[in-house]
C-alpha cells in the first residue's frame, strides 16, 4: 500500500470514529432534556397526587388495644382492678399479692388474684382512714410489717401474710405536712443494701428556700427508732424511687419547677448518691443555673460539679415523671433488657399538653443511655384539646413479660402481658 492509499484509509477511520462520537453525544443530550411542562390547565388535570403511606401502628411495633391505649405489638393489656378513687403506689407482698395505695380514699388496698386469671378477685381494704397515703412497702425480716407513708407520718403495721390483715399500728416518724407536694414515697433497699428504708419528701413550694430542712430531700429511716437522716438533698419532688437491678444504684424521677415557659426546665431522672445535692432550688438539669430565681453573682457557676450533681437523664419539660421500672431479662424482648420505663403523668401547666404516656428509655446493662425515649404505652390523651382517659402513675414489673400500671385518673390498675 503506497503512502496516499494509507492516508486515505486513515482519514476514513477517523471520520467513522468522529461520526460515532457525535451520534452518541446527541443521544446523551436528548436523554438529559426535560420534557416541556404542559399548560397549567393540563398540569392540573394530568398530575398524580403524592402517595402518602399510612403505616398502621402494628408495623411500627405498636398496636391499639380495646381500651384505646397503644401498646407494644405482641402484648395485651386489660383492667386488673377497678372502681378505686386514686390508686397510686404499687408493691407486692411476700405472698405475691399486689397492694396499692389509694390516696383519694385514704386507704391501702389488696388486689388478690387467687385463681390466676389475670384479674383481681376483689378489692380489699387493708388500712383505711389515712391522710393521703402514698408510699407503701411490705417486708418480712423475719417479722412481717407494712410501712405506709402518709403526708404527715410514716406508719408501721404488723402484717399477716395469710389473712392480709394489719395490727399494732405505730407512728414511726412524724413528717412535714401540707404544702405544694404532699406525696411521701418509700423504697426498701435490697441486699447488699438491705434493711434500709428511703423516704422522699417533696418541697412545700414551686421554687423557694425551705425552712424545714427535711423538705425537698430523700431521707433514710432508722427502722428501729424512726430517726430521719438526709440521704440526698436538692430534690424538688422525687415522687418515685427504684433500685437498678445490676448496679444497685438508686434512681429517682424529679419534677422541675414551673414558670420558665413550656420548654424549661426539663423533668429529670437522677441517680442518687448518699450525701449529694441535686441543685434545687437554684439549679436544674445538667448543672444549669436558675437565674430567674437566683440572681446572685458568683465567681464560678454555683451549679457545677462537684458542688451540685447533674441529672442522669433529661426528659421533656412538664411531663411529670412518676413511677419507674427496669425491664428484666426473662420473658421480655432482648432489645429491651435493662431499659428504663417511666410513667409520665402529664401536666396542664404548659400550653402544649405533655406526657400522658409510659416512655421506654434505652439503656445498656450499666444504666448508660443508649437511645432517645420512645412510647411504650400511649393513648392516655387521645385528643390534645380534650380530657385524658387515664394518667399513669406507678409501674410494677416482673419477669415473664408482665407489668402492672396504676392510673389515678381512671381509678384502675392495668395488667400488661406478653403473648
Amino acid at each position: 500500500m503506497n503512502y496516499l492509499t494509507r492516508r486515505a484509509v486513515l482519514f476514513t477511520v477517523i471520520a467513522f470514529v468522529l461520526a460515532v462520537a457525535a451520534w452518541g453525544a446527541l443521544m446523551v443530550w436528548q436523554r438529559t432534556q426535560a420534557p416541556a411542562a404542559p399548560p397549567a390547565e393540563e398540569a392540573a388535570s394530568t398530575s398524580t397526587p403524592p402517595v402518602v403511606e399510612t403505616i398502621p401502628p402494628e408495623s411500627q411495633g405498636m398496636a391499639t388495644s380495646s381500651l384505646g391505649l397503644t401498646i407494644p405489638a405482641g402484648f395485651r393489656i386489660a383492667v386488673f382492678a377497678e372502681k378505686m378513687d386514686a390508686p397510686r403506689d404499687l408493691t407486692l407482698d411476700e405472698r405475691g399479692t399486689v397492694l396499692v395505695s389509694d390516696s383519694g380514699a385514704g386507704s391501702v388496698l389488696a388486689l388478690p388474684d387467687a385463681n390466676g386469671d389475670g384479674r383481681a378477685d376483689e378489692v380489699v381494704s387493708i388500712v383505711s382512714g389515712l391522710n393521703r397515703p402514698h408510699g407503701i412497702v411490705q417486708v418480712c425480716r423475719p417479722e412481717c410489717y407494712l410501712y405506709v407513708a402518709e403526708q404527715n407520718a410514716l406508719r408501721r403495721y404488723a402484717y399477716d401474710l395469710e389473712t392480709r390483715r394489719v395490727s399494732d399500728p405505730a407512728v414511726l416518724a412524724e413528717l412535714p405536712a401540707g404544702g405544694r407536694h404532699v406525696t411521701r414515697s418509700l423504697l426498701y433497699l435490697t441486699p447488699p443494701e438491705g434493711d434500709r428504708l428511703l423516704l422522699s419528701i417533696g418541697s412545700s413550694c414551686d421554687v423557694c428556700e425551705e425552712e424545714d430542712v427535711r423538705r425537698a430531700t430523700v431521707q433514710e429511716v432508722n427502722l428501729q427508732t424512726g430517726e430521719l437522716t438526709p440521704y440526698a438533698t436538692g430534690l424538688r419532688n422525687s415522687v418515685f424511687l427504684a433500685q437498678h437491678p445490676v448496679t444497685g444504684d438508686i434512681w429517682a424521677t424529679e419534677m422541675g419547677r414551673d414558670g420558665l415557659g413550656d420548654d424549661l426546665p426539663p423533668d429529670e431522672v437522677n441517680i442518687l448518691t448518699e450525701d449529694r445535692n441535686y441543685g434545687w432550688p437554684i439549679c436544674y438539669g445538667k448543672n444549669i443555673h436558675d437565674e430567674e430565681f437566683d440572681d446572685n453573682i458568683y465567681i464560678r457557676n454555683p451549679c457545677q460539679e462537684p458542688t451540685e450533681a447533674a441529672s442522669r437523664l433529661d426528659l421533656g419539660a412538664h411531663v411529670a415523671p412518676l413511677g419507674l421500672a427496669f425491664v428484666p431479662e426473662e420473658g421480655w424482648p432482648e432489645a429491651w433488657w435493662h431499659n428504663l420505663l417511666v410513667a409520665e403523668h402529664g401536666t396542664t401547666q404548659a400550653d402544649v399538653r405533655r406526657g400522658y404516656r409510659i416512655a421506654r428509655v434505652p439503656l445498656d446493662p450499666h444504666g448508660n443511655q443508649a437511645g432517645e425515649p420512645v412510647d411504650f404505652i400511649g393513648g392516655f390523651l387521645p385528643d390534645p384539646d380534650g380530657d385524658p382517659i387515664g394518667r399513669p402513675v406507678d409501674l410494677l414489673i416482673f419477669p415473664g413479660g408482665t407489668l402492672y400500671v396504676s392510673d389515678d385518673n381512671a381509678g384502675v390498675v392495668y395488667r400488661l402481658t406478653r403473648g
